[in-house]
């Protein structure tokens, strides 16, 4: 492992079944909150709170599913990458979200799976530059700072007596 390696995670299959939690915990409960929007919405006007609970029951678990699945797979394919590459930079999560996206498209042929592997890709890219800019930002806040140099003084005038 290089001397970059995040030592306060834990080892990578608990990384896995920590990240598969994480991400179904999510999707469920962004998705309760937008399909109970969306629920409420589109029922009539008496049945509103009956018609978001039960589109909440409904998609709620299924949208968790999904994030959970996406999140167990890309935490696979990075523990994978790292231990292949022997490095932990930001190309172990492009090249993971690039291998998530193919497999997760695989069931629609190559051409979709080829396009979805390199959507998925970009994304993490731009997530990890963003992520990079961010922490450039914040470390210049925190840089030391010298503190001001003090104002030369004029030459005190000399008194010429004659």
């Amino acid at each position: 492992m290089s001397s970059h390696a995040d030592h306060t995670r834990d080892p990578c299959p608990w990384v896995v079944l920590n990240d598969f939690g994480g991400a179904f915990a999510m999707g469920a409960i962004g998705g309760g909150i937008w399909h109970g929007i969306k629920g409420a919405r589109n029922s009539p006007r008496g049945d509103r709170l009956v018609g978001a609970i039960s589109v909440i029951k409904a998609r709620a678990p299924v949208t968790g599913g999904n994030f959970g699945v996406w999140g167990g797979m890309f935490s696979s394919f990075d523990c994978a990458v790292k231990g292949y590459r022997q490095k932990e930079d930001a190309w172990n999560a492009i090249i993971s979200g690039f291998m998530t996206g193919g497999c997760l498209a695989m069931r629609s042929g190559p051409r979709a799976a080829f396009g979805s592997a390199v959507a998925c890709g970009i994304l993490l890219g731009v997530f990890e530059g963003v992520g990079v800019l961010l922490s450039r930002a914040m470390s210049e806040v925190n840089r030391p700072v010298l503190p001001p140099l003090p104002e030369a003084q004029p030459p005190a005038p000399v008194a010429v007596s004659s």
